[in-house]
């Protein structure tokens, strides 16, 4: 499967130990299999950091049976509470080789925030969010799976 990663470096070889922490899905190396959004993150991280924006192109092995994968094929109940914990800093994503399942981009970061403040409820939230264009992101949190099973293809400027 061919996935992209946004952001202003070309990475041949990812490596887990310079990601964030408390991101939607923990600390890993996070890549998408939309080509748009892999070039929005790109655009972003470029424009605050005065950078050329890059998209790094890479394949993904299909066959990971040999690794413990969390797919979130819905945005419910365990994406949300997974997404705030993530946020907060608790390392729940260490019990997974990969993660997988929606982005909490701008606009629906907005709801899950009103449920992390604690002023809408899971319910109202995960209606909210039912309403915003969803993309993907896949969250590759062990590094022999990146070593093993993710191969870089090329990279691209985007314009």
């Amino acid at each position: 499967m061919i996935v992209y990663h946004g952001g202003i470096d070309i990475i041949e070889k990812p490596n887990i130990a310079f990601s964030k922490k408390y991101l939607d899905f923990g600390c890993g190396f996070y890549v998408t299999t939309y080509k748009e959004q892999a070039e929005k993150w790109a655009k972003r991280r470029g424009m605050r950091s005065k950078a050329k924006p890059i998209v790094n192109r890479y394949n993904l092995s299909d066959d990971l049976i040999n690794y413990d994968i969390m797919n979130f094929k819905e945005d419910d109940e365990l994406w949300l509470k997974f997404i705030c914990n993530c946020r907060k800093g608790e390392e729940i994503y260490k019990e997974y080789d990969a993660i997988i399942g929606s982005v909490a981009d701008d606009n629906v970061f907005k709801s899950v925030d009103m449920y992390f403040k604690g002023l809408w409820d899971e319910k109202r939230t995960l209606e909210e969010i039912k309403y915003y264009k969803m993309n993907n992101q896949i969250c590759l949190v062990n590094q022999n799976l990146i070593n093993n099973e993710l191969k870089f293809i090329d990279s691209y400027e985007v314009k």
